[in-house]
């Protein structure tokens, strides 16, 4: 029997980037669907649920994509809200890459240093893959600050993350490099999340800081996130830091972004959000 994967995007054209890695995940036939919201789902929801007997409905699963993850979030629960027993099939949530990336970059972290009890910055932090790093960090127990340019936009990220993982974060105003490279001052892990193309950091910023232990930066388009590093940074050591590029933990992305894919299929009760999806990446790094 063939493997579908409904890919639901709240974008109006489904990306094409979750598309190949459906493919590539073991996906047989992947069926895009665009412009999704919680109001217009209920009859392609009932059409993967009602179509196959029981004991054949973990060949069908749903993907939630699309590049708002708090529109991806209400879509993801729409959708699970109309599974009732006997009826339903596994679904994933991934807008954006968020899960997929946070928790990629939060477990290469990791295997560089500890994370209980380090305190951390995510730069540009209110983003959605900055937003799910910060909650995965504060849940191995580290003390975890959201940058922002503005102080309202900090506030609102950490409000969230809160509410939707119980963790404790902290909102820092922060304008310009200068600024942020007063906010790492005494941070060990610095996680740059950023949008695409901007500087948040500059060498100087970062190269003698005496308490820092890792940097990340999870943008891959010129000027990098934080100046002084390499996207291929791949764990290797700069100015007494290791440091970790977007390429070199996105590798990592990539094969557990397939892997949970290769899972929906298992059965028809998975449940693809950030808390498995990061469990899954501590696995495989």
């Amino acid at each position: 029997m063939k493997k579908l994967l409904f890919q639901f995007d709240t974008d109006s054209n489904p990306s094409s980037f979750d598309t190949v890695v459906a493919y590539d995940g073991g996906a047989d036939h992947v069926i895009p669907h665009g412009g999704l919201t919680p109001d217009n789902i209920s009859s392609l929801v009932e059409g993967t649920i009602f179509t196959r007997a029981p004991k054949d409905k973990k060949n069908t699963a749903i993907f939630v994509g699309g590049s708002n993850m708090i529109a991806g979030q209400e879509l993801f629960i729409a959708v699970q809200n109309l599974f009732f027993p006997g009826f339903q099939v596994s679904v994933m949530l991934d807008s954006n890459g968020s899960n997929t990336t946070a928790a990629a970059a939060v477990a290469k972290i990791a295997t560089s240093c500890s994370l209980a009890d380090k305190k951390v910055v995510v730069l540009g932090g209110t983003g959605p893959v900055g937003q799910r790093a910060a909650a995965m960090f504060a849940q191995e127990g580290a003390k975890v600050s959201i940058t922002s340019r503005h102080i309202f936009a900090a506030e609102k990220a950490c409000f969230a993350m809160q509410d939707r993982f119980g963790v404790d974060l902290t909102p820092i105003e922060a304008t310009d490099c200068d600024a942020r490279g007063e906010a790492i001052k005494g941070a060990n892990i610095v996680f740059a999340t950023g949008a695409a193309g901007i500087e948040l950091l500059k060498t100087e910023h970062w190269e003698n800081n005496p308490t820092l232990e890792v940097l990340a930066d999870a943008n891959a388009t010129p000027p990098l996130g934080i100046g002084g590093t390499d996207v291929l940074d791949k764990g290797i050591t700069r100015h007494n830091k290791i440091v970790w590029g977007a390429i070199g933990f996105g590798a990592l992305k990539l094969v557990l972004h397939r892997a949970c894919i290769a899972k929906l299929f298992d059965d028809n009760k998975q449940i693809f959000d950030a808390e498995l999806i990061f469990k899954l990446a501590k696995e495989m790094a």
